[in-house]
C-alpha cells in the first residue's frame, strides 16, 4: 500500500531514537545521582513512564483520521493560550523561569502543546485560504497569532520555543506556496525583533556574547559551551565508552536535557553523533516525502508543519551544542530528558503515520488549483476508461447503421 514504506521507516527511526534516549538519560544521570546518595534510576523511571504514555498517544493518533484535527484547531489554540496565561500566573518557577504546571507528580509544559496547536491551526487555515503573497497578507492573521504565542512564551522566558514556532510556520508557509522573498523579508523582521528580545534580557545577552567567544569567560557565561565542546572533543572517533564519560559529573550543567548531545559525543564519539544526525536526516526526508505524497491539502500542510517542528528543534539543539549557534535551552527531540516534549512529539509522529497511510478517500479534486486565480479546485473527472469505451462503441454503432441505410452501387 502507498505510504507503508514511509510509515515503517518513520516508526523505526522514532522508536530507535526513543530507546537511545532512554539509554543516554540513564547514562547522563545515574552517576551524579549515585554520588549524591540518590536513586541512580530516578530519571530513567520518570522518562520511561512518559515514553510509555507517548507511545500510547502515538498508536491512538495513528489510528485516528487526521482530518478530525481540522475541527479541533480553534479549540486547541484557545486551550493553549489559556494554559500559557495560566503558567505565568500559577506556574512553578524553576531557575528563574515559569514554564511548567504541576499536577501532583506530573509536570506539564504548556508551550509544547502550543507548538502542536499552532501547527494544526496553520495547516487548517492555509488549506482553506490562498497562501500569503505579501507581508501584509502574512501579517493577518498568521503573523498576529504567532506574535501572540511568541510573546507569551518570551515572557516565561523561553526564546528557544519562540524560535521553533517561527521555523515551523516558515516550513508550512513554504509548502503552501508563499514566495521565498516574502519569507525572507519576514525572517529579517523576526531577526530584528529577536535581537531586541535578546538585548533586553541580561542572561540572553550574556549567552550571545559567550557564543561569539566562549573562552573569554570560561568559568561563568561561557562555562556550559566550553564544557560541551571539551566533552565532545574528548570522545574521539569511538568515544570513551557508554557510561564512562566524566563531563556529566558536576562539569556539564543540564547534561541530561538540552546538553545530552555532548554526552553522546563524549561516550560514543564521532560514530554516535553521526548516527544521531543521520537519524534526524532520515526523519526529515521521510516526513517531507509524506507531505509531498499526500493529496489532501490539510494533510500535506500538517505533515510539513510537524516534520519541521521535530527537525527544527533537532537542528537548533545540535547547532547550539556544537557551538554553531547560541544556547537556547531547546531539548533534543526523543533523546533529551523531558516528559512534555516527549509525549507531544510522539503524538505528532502518530499523526504523521496516519497521514502516510491515508487511503486517499478524499479525492484529488479537493486540492487547490494553483493555475486558477481563485485557487478553487478543479471539478472532479472520471479516471476510468469506461466512459471513453462507451463513446467509441456508440460511434461504431452509428457508422454501421449508416452504412446499412446507404444504397450499394454495382
Amino acid at each position: 500500500m502507498k505510504g507503508q514504506l514511509e510509515a515503517r521507516l518513520l516508526t523505526l527511526v522514532t522508536l530507535g531514537l526513543v530507546a537511545f534516549g532512554l539509554v543516554m538519560v540513564y547514562s547522563a544521570t545515574s552517576a551524579p545521582a549515585a554520588l549524591g546518595d540518590g536513586d541512580p534510576g530516578y530519571y530513567l523511571k520518570k522518562q520511561g513512564v512518559y515514553a510509555l504514555a507517548g507511545l500510547v498517544l502515538l498508536v491512538v493518533a495513528s489510528r485516528t483520521p487526521f482530518r478530525t484535527l481540522r475541527g479541533l484547531a480553534p479549540g486547541l489554540v484557545l486551550t493553549s493560550l489559556g494554559l500559557l496565561l495560566a503558567v505565568l500566573a500559577i506556574g512553578e518557577e524553576i531557575n528563574g523561569a515559569r514554564r511548567w504546571l504541576t499536577f501532583g507528580p506530573a509536570v506539564f509544559q504548556p508551550s509544547e502543546l502550543a507548538k502542536l496547536a499552532l501547527a494544526v491551526w496553520a495547516a487548517s487555515y492555509l488549506s482553506r485560504k490562498p497562501a500569503p503573497q505579501t507581508l501584509g497578507e502574512l501579517a493577518r492573521p498568521i503573523g498576529l497569532l504567532a506574535l501572540l504565542f511568541c510573546g507569551l512564551v518570551l515572557v516565561q522566558p523561553d526564546l528557544g520555543t519562540a524560535i521553533t514556532i517561527v521555523l515551523m510556520l516558515g516550513g508550512v508557509l513554504l509548502v503552501s506556496g508563499t514566495p521565498i522573498r516574502v519569507l525572507g523579508a519576514a525572517g529579517a523582521l523576526v531577526a530584528v525583533v529577536g535581537m531586541g528580545a535578546i538585548w533586553v534580557e541580561p542572561y540572553r545577552r550574556a549567552r550571545l556574547f559567550s557564543f561569539l567567544d566562549p573562552w573569554s569567560d570560561p568559568q561563568n557565561s561561557g562555562f556550559q559551551s566550553v564544557q560541551a565542546l571539551i566533552g565532545m572533543g574528548s570522545g574521539g572517533p569511538f568515544g570513551t565508552g557508554l557510561g564512562q564519560g566524566i563531563s556529566k559529573v558536576f562539569y556539564l550543567p543540564e547534561a541530561h536535557t538540552d546538553m545530552i548531545f555532548a554526552i553522546v559525543g563524549e561516550e560514543l564519539g564521532l560514530l554516535g553523533t553521526s548516527a544521531v544526525i543521520a537519524a534526524f536526516a532520515v526523519f526529515a526526508y521521510t516526513g517531507m516525502r509524506i507531505a509531498l505524497r499526500c493529496k489532501d491539502p490539510f494533510g500535506k500542510r500538517l505533515a510539513a508543519a510537524l516534520t519541521t517542528l521535530v527537525c527544527g528543534q533537532a537542528f537548533i539543539n545540535l547547532a547550539a551544542v556544537m557551538g554553531v549557534a547560541p544556547l537556547t535551552g531547546i531539548p533534543l527531540p526523543f533523546v533529551s530528558y523531558g516528559g512534555s516534549s516527549l509525549v507531544v512529539l510522539l503524538a505528532c509522529v502518530g499523526v504523521l503515520l496516519n497521514i502516510a497511510t491515508d487511503d486517499g478517500s478524499q479525492k484529488r479534486a479537493s486540492v487547490p488549483d494553483r493555475g486558477r486565480r481563485d485557487r478553487r479546485p478543479r471539478p472532479a473527472r472520471a479516471r476510468s476508461g469506461g466512459g471513453t469505451a462507451r463513446k467509441r462503441g456508440a460511434r461504431h454503432v452509428r457508422r454501421v447503421a449508416g452504412s446499412r441505410r446507404s444504397p450499394t452501387r454495382s
